[in-house]
């Protein structure tokens, strides 16, 4: 059996320094904020090739606190892709604000830029890049456009960490970018956490009062803020594995251009590969028609998979209210997304036999009720 994820493996070579870690903030008295968070923020902005890391709870955290610092009207709009993960459309509800969804690029699945520009109104203030699946979004024309504007640009990096883009890392491609630590990412917490990046001083500093009851000096509190800060004991595991990451990013890079060049059967529609040494690969994710089928298929043979994403945010109940919107391609491609295993603990022969599977499907194959079906890969 190939698992989808196996996090225990992916952390059991960081076991001996990650308990020396946590040992390390258990004994110092001091848990929340402090020195091992303020270690882990610089180590990371400069990582990311910014001046300011400020660290949060979580990868929607991130996002919500940087829209609401920039105290935009209630109910102006955020333009963002119409294929994103629900957290990206979620910050900007919780920010107070509406989302306004951009089919992506068919073959990019990112945030297309050519598209954007139409859905422009007085009322948009910002937009929010989704660096989805470990690519980043074509950047310099959605700047151009900001620019243009008057407008923002949050990156969402939760999937990103460090992709690069025209020499410049994600998480400094924008005014300030969101980041999640969530434990799959590429690089992950054994939790929740998460982190906002910027090189804006006067957001950085209002960030770190927000984050903290909107407090920058013990019982001041300057704005109505929230309890978002990150876990001591999570900053000192993040500062262990940051110091291998561009170490697995590597390997992930390895596996893909592996899947890339070898998967040849041609009803499989590969992502794009026209980057591979600066996207960092957080998901490598295939299309099929029949998506379901070819999963219980994989499934039979050991393989696990999963679904990045099933539903796409304008069909979910939590936003009813946008469901007569239409958006064919991001609809298309909730539809057909199949993720293939892909970390940095899969052995090559691992990675054979996923490819070795999917060249080799016969003419036809069982479905879940054992009945002969037509060959659909």
């Amino acid at each position: 059996m190939i698992p989808f994820l196996d996090l225990k493996r992916i952390n059991e070579p960081y076991s001996e320094a990650i308990q020396q870690a946590v040992q390390r903030v258990a004994t110092s008295g001091w848990y929340i904020l402090g020195q091992e968070v303020e270690s882990f923020e610089r180590q990371f902005a400069t990582y990311c090739q910014v001046k300011h890391c400020i660290g949060v709870a979580n990868g929607l955290d991130a996002l919500t606190l940087v829209l609401k610092a920039w105290d935009f009207p209630t109910g102006c709009e955020v333009i963002v892709a119409s294929n994103a993960y629900i957290a990206s459309i979620l910050s900007i509800s919780h920010a107070g604000l509406t989302p306004v969804f951009v089919e992506p690029g068919s073959r990019t699945y990112l945030l297309d830029p050519a598209r954007i520009e139409a859905a422009i109104t007085s009322r948009t203030k910002a937009i929010l890049a989704v660096h989805l699946y470990g690519h980043c979004c074509d950047m310099e024309p959605i700047n151009a456009l900001a620019q243009r504007y008057g407008l923002r640009v949050l990156e969402d990096a939760a999937q990103a960490h460090g992709a690069i883009y025209k020499g410049k890392r994600a998480g400094a491609l924008g005014h300030a970018a969101g980041w999640s630590f969530y434990p799959s990412k590429n690089l992950g917490a054994l939790g929740d956490a998460g982190a906002i990046t910027t090189d804006d001083d006067e957001l950085a500093s209002r960030l770190r009062a927000l984050r903290n009851y909107g407090s920058a000096q013990k019982y001041l509190n300057q704005y109505a803020g929230y309890n978002s800060r990150l876990d001591a004991i999570q900053a000192a595991v993040l500062s262990v594995k940051l110091t291998q990451l561009d170490v697995t990013n590597d390997r992930r890079r390895a596996i893909a251009l592996r899947y890339l060049t070898t998967i040849t059967n041609p009803d499989i529609i590969l992502p794009p590969s026209d980057q591979i040494e600066q996207d960092v690969w957080h998901l490598f994710v295939i299309r099929h028609p029949k998506r379901n089928a070819l999963r219980d298929y994989l499934q039979k043979q050991g393989i696990g998979t999963d679904i990045h994403y099933p539903v796409p945010p304008h069909r979910q109940e939590a936003y009813a209210h946008l469901a007569n919107q239409s958006f064919p391609i991001s609809e298309q491609l909730h539809q057909e997304v199949v993720s293939l295993p892909l970390n940095p603990t899969i052995t090559d022969e691992e990675v054979d036999y996923v490819i070795e599977t999917i060249n080799s499907m016969g003419n036809k194959w069982q479905d879940q009720q054992g009945r002969k079906t037509e060959r659909v890969v």
